[in-house]
């Protein structure tokens, strides 16, 4: 259970810290207290299910990645034209080439 827990704790801050989201703020939107962010953050506790669904909500990730159990992020794509969605395929490709190569 710490391995997952340090998961969680890791993610919820790198996911927070991604969208310039202050504890406070992200325990606004969940509506809880900013302590109950930063116990997660440091590991002395985990979210409840019904929280770790509200926060795949808010950062756009899947429960498996937001667990740990899955390194594979996601990008909402909804809205964009399909050229938008070819030129992110495109980035991503170039940038894992570029990071195979250093």
């Amino acid at each position: 259970m710490d391995i997952i827990v340090v998961g969680i704790a890791d993610r919820i801050k790198a996911l927070r810290k991604n969208m310039d989201l202050s504890q406070e703020a992200l325990a606004d939107k969940l509506g809880i207290t900013r302590s109950a962010v930063n116990a997660w953050e440091m590991g002395t506790s985990a979210p409840s299910t019904h929280m770790i669904l509200e926060l795949t909500s808010i950062f756009r990730v899947s429960s498996d990645y937001l667990l740990g159990l899955d390194e594979t992020g996601t990008i909402d794509v909804s809205g964009l034209k399909a050229e938008d969605i070819e030129a992110l395929h495109a980035l991503v490709a170039y940038m894992r080439k570029k990071n195979e190569n250093p």
